[in-house]
């Protein structure tokens, strides 16, 4: 039996509708593929962006706790400075411009709070900065602190 041109044409027709339907459903199959590894992607992402959140986080709450621990942990020379300030000693400078008076401070660190400072110009007739001043003695120039125990007679702890 052979067929007609009718009935290959019909033929071809479903063939090429069943073709073309196959390769519409693969196009659905790799487009579905492609969100789901979109999805896959942006999970990981996301799940890569609280990673580094939580690690920030850490870091952040670890150096306040460091801050804090810091400031309220007592300056290493704070014995030193309140012996010298409960004795009368009395440091005076330039602490916006002066370099000598600035050092002087940074020998104390946090301790310099516990020194009794004036500006130079709270006591006429200073002409070097840092000058101290005890017991009516002036030492002029940045000290050291085995000079001050001396003048002073307070110990060094440190």
């Amino acid at each position: 039996m052979e067929l007609t041109k009718r009935e290959k044409r019909k033929l071809r027709l479903e063939k090429l509708r069943h073709e073309s339907q196959e390769v519409q459903q693969e196009h659905e199959q790799r487009l579905e593929h492609q969100k789901q590894f979109q999805e896959q992607k942006t999970k990981s992402r996301k799940s890569k962006y609280y990673i580094i959140g939580a690690i920030v986080g850490i870091l952040i709450l670890a150096v306040g706790g460091f801050s804090v621990y810091s400031i309220s942990k007592p300056g290493q020379y704070d014995g030193f400075a309140k012996c010298l300030t409960e004795k009368g000693a009395v440091m005076y400078g330039a602490m916006d411009w002066c370099q000598y008076t600035q050092a002087q401070k940074g020998m104390f660190g946090k301790s310099f709070d516990e020194i009794e400072y004036h500006e130079y110009q709270d006591l006429p007739g200073i002409k070097k900065t840092p000058t101290w001043v005890y017991q009516d003695k002036w030492y002029e120039n940045v000290q050291s602190f085995e000079s001050l125990a001396a003048i002073t007679g307070c110990k060094l702890q440190g």
